[in-house]
Formats: C-alpha cells, structure tokens, sequence
C-alpha cells in the first residue's frame, strides 16, 4: 500500500476490523499492519525502502494491489488437486 496508516484507517472505518499497530520487519524490508476480521486476516505490508522485495510490485501498482493470497487448508497436497482439477494455475 502507498500508505499504510491510510489503509489501517480505512480497515477500521469501513469493516470495524481490528488493526495492529504498524511493525517493522526489517529482515523482509516492510513495514506491516495486521488486520483482523471474524472470517479474514490480512497482512498490509508497505516497502521499508528500494532494496525491499515488493518496491517493485508497488512501482507497478502505485495504488497498491492483492501481491499474494494465503490459505489454511488441513491437507495442501489434496487441495491443489481439487484446485488444478478445475483449472487453477500455481507459478
């Protein structure tokens, strides 16, 4: 996101999510806020500087954008079958 506080903000207002205060990670170069939903949680992550590996990601989305989804699932290996059964790619 081009800004995080903006975004954490947002998160509150509009959904009433629960938003940790902002951490650094400096080990994965960005700046994070956990967000906090009854069915979801989502990481919001903001490059710590150029060298962070998601600068580039918001060079080309300068509005900021989805960069990866996660799932819990109790078994992967059968998961993704049942996904590239009905078509799903994985890179």
């Amino acid at each position: 996101m081009p800004d995080l506080k903006e975004a954490a903000l947002k998160y509150q207002q509009t959904l009433g999510a629960e938003v940790s205060e902002q951490q650094e990670l400096v080990d994965h170069g960005v700046k994070v806020v956990f967000v906090k939903l009854a069915n979801t949680k989502n990481r919001t992550i903001h490059p710590l500087g150029a060298n962070s590996p998601i600068s580039s990601f918001l060079e080309r989305n300068p509005a900021g954008g989805i960069h990866h989804v996660c799932y819990e699932v109790d078994d992967i290996n059968e998961a993704a079958n049942i996904l590239q059964d009905k078509g799903a790619k994985f890179w």
